[in-house]
């Protein structure tokens, strides 16, 4: 909503800002004279956040309600199909409404829109902006929410201290998985196990760092992933989320996934690398500590395991117990770590 409303501000400033100060525009009293910008801004403006709703509710609706194998071509294709039916309809009744409220006799009759060439220009303008909001969105999602913008700003140009919880998300006995379905139903394996994660990661203030095979790691700064337990819930929210979805599974692929997590948290350093494929990168025995102790999950065959330092800031309520696996020296590091394991009742 506010995109639209700042992008047709824009083009309300571009088109009419001034004009009455041109040689040979004259503009009637009845548009307000010295003040005719004013109207025409707040109207396009009003106009922006109505279109942001229902641009909003569209994409909403495409993201939960789409197939995920329709292509990107043909989504574009349907979107733009509906988003240009609904600009059109918007215009129609903003004209309407201006109308009645200033006495000009705007031109609304059928197919007002294809006679008026400033309406072109104005839909050409939306267009353009669209793609602008496309990248936005684009990289957004690619970086993260918040990040984006501090890539932009150069926050982490030079390397800065942070202090973030990470998980490390593998899918269990994924070899032999593999070699029961093959490399290709093995990959819409995996798509639709990583499809299920997504449905619940923004709901847990998760940030997907990357993908790497069959494995997830998320990152959280670190009191994000303290409040409500974040970064224990979004562990047992993708297996409520798998396990509403168990019958798929079992009918397309004849298995069930299972997950393993470790997760620890503390400080670490974050910085911007690459210049042809940019990319922020996290350094520090966080995420080596992280990794570790999710490859403790099948020693001890449980599926969860977290560090006791990162335990002893988390508020486990009385819907989860933990216990204690002990102190273990994890592969590559000298000093023990104790962890512990979390198990709903």
């Amino acid at each position: 909503m506010l995109f639209w409303a700042l992008a047709l501000g824009c083009y309300a400033i571009f088109r009419f800002y001034g004009l009455q100060d041109d040689p040979g525009v004259t503009i009637d009293e009845k548009l307000g004279g010295d003040y005719f910008f004013v109207r025409p801004f707040i109207s396009l403006v009003l106009v922006g956040l109505v279109l942001g709703v229902f641009y909003g509710t569209i994409d909403f609706l495409f993201e939960k309600y789409r197939s995920k194998k329709m292509s990107l071509g043909i989504q574009i294709l349907f979107k733009t199909i509906f988003e240009s039916a609904i600009t059109i309809i918007i215009f129609t009744i903003a004209l309407d409404i201006l109308s009645e409220v200033f006495e000009i006799n705007f031109d609304t009759e059928a197919g007002w829109w294809l006679r008026d060439r400033s309406v072109w220009a104005l839909f050409f303008y939306i267009v353009l902006v669209s793609f602008v909001f496309s990248f936005i969105k684009i990289a957004t999602e690619r970086f993260g929410r918040g990040v984006f913008l501090k890539m932009l700003l150069g926050r982490y140009k030079n390397p800065r201290e942070e202090e973030r919880i990470f998980m490390f998300l593998d899918l269990k006995d994924s070899t032999a998985i593999a070699e029961q379905l093959g490399h290709h139903k093995y990959s819409q394996f995996i798509q639709d196990c990583f499809f299920d994660l997504n449905e619940v990661v923004l709901n847990y203030n998760a940030e997907i760092y990357q993908y790497v095979g069959d494995e997830a790691v998320l990152s959280w700064p670190y009191e994000k992933g303290l409040v409500n337990n974040n970064c224990v819930g979004v562990f047992f929210a993708f297996e409520a989320q798998r396990k509403s979805r168990e019958k798929r599974y079992l009918e397309k692929y004849g298995v069930f996934p299972e997950f393993k997590a470790g997760l620890h948290g503390g400080s670490l350093m974050v910085a911007e690398v690459g210049f042809v494929k940019k990319d922020l990168a996290y350094h520090g025995d966080v995420i080596n500590t992280s990794a570790r102790i999710q490859a403790e999950c099948n020693k001890h065959n449980v599926t969860l395991l977290l560090s006791e330092k990162l335990l002893k800031d988390l508020k486990i309520d009385i819907l989860s117990r933990t216990r204690s696996l002990g102190n273990v020296i994890l592969k590559g590091k000298q000093k023990e770590v104790k962890i512990h394991t979390i198990v709903p009742y």
